[in-house]
């Protein structure tokens, strides 16, 4: 059954395993979330649990953002996200989730949403190729051929082209759980997290795990 909790990125520093290597980590704290609603079958469907992290501020919230919060007897909260196919036995409206829900060596998926970097051309964008830079070539850093000219006389649906970059939710899978420290609310995970520090990410198990 899938489990989750949502936190903050703080950034990234590194650790010596016990064998001696040094392994990177990101820092992600997870003040306790709180389970906002229980999603059922009956109701809407699928399954899943609804958790909060971090209270808003009152005069951001309108009053359905209040009457939703005030079922589960706790703030509004600013970051609000739904974990599917959780098991909805353990959980109740209201409860606390800390992040002792993970152990040391699981392995999880994280989502962020990752830093934007403006407009950008074919070749950031989609790491292709420039053209030569001499000997009379008009083909720079240009997108390239755009279609044949005369069938379909169109350009394709998602040819990759110049545009915004970045600022999109990206999850990166298969991630391991280091460490976890449930004094300061930290979750110690390998590797890197998509978004800019002090953002919002969400933690799950791994849909892909081996």
């Amino acid at each position: 059954m899938a489990k989750g909790i949502l936190g903050r990125k703080i950034g990234m520093t590194q650790l010596f395993s016990d064998e001696g290597e040094l392994v990177p980590v990101t820092v992600v704290q997870a003040e306790p979330n709180v389970v906002l609603q229980k999603k059922t079958l009956e109701n809407d469907g699928y399954k899943a649990i609804q958790i909060g992290f971090a209270d808003e501020k009152e005069s951001r919230t309108n009053k359905a953002e209040k009457g939703h919060a005030d079922k589960a007897n706790t703030a509004p909260k600013r970051y609000v996200r739904e974990i599917r196919n959780a098991n909805l036995d353990e959980y109740e409206v209201g409860q606390e989730l800390s992040v002792d829900v993970f152990q040391v060596g699981e392995m999880v998926d994280a989502t962020g949403t990752s830093k934007g970097k403006g407009f950008q051309g074919a070749i950031k964008r989609h790491n292709q190729q420039r053209g030569p830079k001499t000997h009379g070539s008009h083909f720079h850093r240009s997108a390239g051929a755009m279609a044949m000219a005369a069938d379909p006389a169109r350009v394709f649906k998602g040819k990759k082209l110049p545009g915004q970059m970045g600022g999109k939710q990206i999850t990166n899978q298969n991630l391991e759980v280091v460490k976890v420290d449930t004094e300061r609310n930290l979750l110690l995970i390998k590797g890197n997290i998509p978004g800019a520090k002090k953002s919002f990410v969400k933690i799950t198990s791994a849909l892909k795990a081996n």
